[in-house]
């Protein structure tokens, strides 16, 4: 159950990195 969650956040986490650098190009 622990992989799961911890897989969980991960993929969260990439999204949140991906929706960031799309709104915020000019930082990249």
């Amino acid at each position: 159950m622990l992989d799961t969650i911890v897989s969980l956040v991960v993929c969260a986490g990439l999204l949140v990195y991906l929706v960031y650098a799309m709104l915020r190009p000019e930082r990249f």
